[in-house]
């Protein structure tokens, strides 16, 4: 299953199977159920694993280890011995939520395997795909456009340890939540909310999103679809911008004759649809991290190096709160913080650490005019 904002689908409900398979045909064996002589009836023992864990509690907790390949930064092979132990005792180990702790630096063979996953076999399913390509040419037939993935979820608000810059009222609520769930919030624990802001650790909100579109150069007419799910505070988080960008629309306006209606309870769906219009827009700025981000990041550099701006949230918030500058002198900041990322796509090579999906090149380019690897 594919959970997502606490609704789950089935991976075949968002994605296309057959393609996926025949894709992978001949790299890895991918099958729909386990073999009849594998189906059994046992209890399953779920293991809560923390946000910020390390390899090495990975290690620790699941895998009866010597003490030496502990301290390895690569495992050992006595890591996947006891890995291949440790499956044939217990049946099947699901170590869920764990894929932004996976490593970036992958032998070459499986950096390809990635990209080819990526970009080749996942492929969103015929429903889903028809849907937001209609809503992409509805867009798209207009003009140019500007994609926002604006991040303003409740849930966002009280993980991220930062606050909706809406008010008291709303305010107070995200932190009742917070601190009767503290498991929600994500790592460095003992910073406040104006540390975790100015280290960029926010999301932007739609003021800001808004001023810094503007400072960029954008048109008060400029077409803007919105991706994401509903912002907390509904109308009021997004009046900033839509005061600023009038030309503001949503999946939800764009979709005629009930066409969302089958997707409504499906936020997996939902997002593959915003994933979808996005991708067509002449321009996409992520208002935070996260999957989409990333994985827009990548797919705009792999067919074709369509513009991706992501805000140095870092370097603008100090001239956000600097009510002493013009207008025009923070556009030309703005600008300037942000040139390098209006040319073309960064290499990975010069960052080995990053994420092959959201930086595809060199890795998953073709070197040869045969066959995509």
């Amino acid at each position: 299953s594919i959970c997502f904002r606490n609704n789950c689908s089935e991976f075949s409900d968002i994605f296309d199977v057959k393609h996926f398979k025949r894709t992978l045909l001949a790299d890895v064996r991918v099958v729909s159920s386990p073999p009849s002589t594998h189906l059994m009836s046992r209890k399953t023992i779920e293991t809560k694993i923390p946000y910020d864990l390390s390899p090495l509690w990975i290690r620790t907790r699941f895998f009866r280890q010597v003490r030496n390949s502990l301290l390895m930064e690569i495992p050992s092979a006595a890591f996947y011995y006891d890995l291949a132990a440790k499956l044939n005792e217990d049946g099947v180990l699901v170590l869920k939520g764990l894929d932004s702790k996976l490593s970036k630096n992958l032998p070459s063979d499986l950096q390809k395997l990635l990209c080819k996953v990526a970009f080749h076999a996942l492929r969103y399913a015929a429903p889903i795909t028809e849907l937001g390509n209609r809503l992409a040419r509805r867009m798209w037939i207009e003009g140019p456009f500007i994609a926002f993935h604006l991040q303003l979820e409740k849930d966002v608000w009280v993980r991220t340890g930062c606050l909706t810059g809406l008010g008291t009222e709303y305010d107070d609520i995200i932190t009742k939540v917070r601190e009767s769930q503290p498991e929600y919030l994500t790592g460095r624990l003992n910073m406040t909310y104006i540390q975790r802001r100015l280290a960029g650790l926010c999301p932007l909100n739609a003021l800001e999103m808004a001023r810094f579109l503007k400072a960029l150069g954008a048109p008060r007419s400029a077409r803007v679809y919105i991706a994401g799910g509903e912002p907390f505070g509904r109308n009021k988080a997004l009046q900033p911008l839509v005061a600023e960008f009038p030309n503001v629309v949503t999946k939800q306006k764009l979709a005629q004759n009930g066409e969302l209606t089958q997707y409504i309870n499906m936020s997996s769906a939902l997002a593959a649809i915003d994933f979808i219009v996005s991708l067509s827009s002449d321009v996409f700025l992520p208002s935070h991290g996260g999957k989409m981000g990333s994985a827009m990041q990548g797919h705009r550099a792999y067919i074709g190096h369509r513009k991706y701006i992501k805000p140095n949230k870092r370097g603008v918030l100090s001239f956000f709160d600097d009510t002493s500058i013009s207008d025009a002198e923070f556009g030309s900041i703005m600008r300037k913080l942000h040139r390098k990322s209006q040319m073309r796509p960064e290499m990975r090579a010069n960052r080995r650490d990053r994420d092959v999906i959201a930086h595809p090149i060199p890795e998953c380019m073709c070197r040869h005019s045969t066959g995509i690897f």
